[in-house]
């Protein structure tokens, strides 16, 4: 097997290179890994229905604490876009194209003592990985946009998906020279 096509079976962990805003807040970064029923990875038909589209999203570390989408720290020595798939990849073992940033949004933590500043991008789900860094400690489940909707915890992942089904469903989904896929850059990074 090429070292290359081999993703890391460890979390990043720790805050000593973790980013901040310039008011303090904790900058964090995640995807809504998505894909269209029936299909591999592409759709031919546009502009999508809602129906046609499902999104991955994963549980929470601890045991009954609900639902989101994969999200965490972006890193000092890592661009937002591959600190996305990274989070993605560690977190739900799922590889693909981060497209366009959906948005940010600045929110604090359920304690309202820290602020963060999280971003968010869409990744079109190419490959679902047998073994992941987090599948130990966390479950993925592919589930409607209006299942989404009901579980996912975070208002702010919400308003991120419904910009998401927007996008999809109101425009053509051509591709785009400013995605990046995760063997063009982070497999050459490992």
């Amino acid at each position: 097997m090429e070292l290359k096509n081999m993703v890391a079976l460890v979390s990043r962990t720790g805050r000593q290179m973790q980013r901040y805003n310039f008011h303090g807040d904790r900058q964090v970064v995640g995807c809504i890994p998505y894909r269209y029923k029936g299909t591999c990875g592409h759709t031919t038909s546009f502009p999508v229905d809602e129906e046609e589209i499902e999104v991955l999203v994963i549980t929470t570390q601890r045991k009954g604490k609900g639902v989101l989408f994969p999200k965490g720290g972006w890193e000092n020595d890592e661009s937002i876009e591959d600190a996305a798939l990274r989070e993605t990849v560690e977190e739900a073992g799922v590889v693909g194209d981060v497209q366009h940033k959906l948005g940010k949004w600045n929110f604090k933590n359920k304690s309202n003592d820290t602020g963060y500043e999280g971003h968010m991008f869409p990744l079109l789900v190419k490959e679902q990985l047998d073994f992941w860094p987090e599948k130990d400690v966390r479950q993925r489940l592919w589930i409607s946009v209006g299942e989404a909707r009901k579980v996912c915890q975070y208002w702010w992942m919400k308003e991120a998906l419904e910009l998401l089904v927007d996008r999809l469903t109101t425009q053509p989904n051509e591709p785009n020279e400013d995605n990046v896929s995760l063997s063009q850059s982070m497999k050459s990074n490992l």
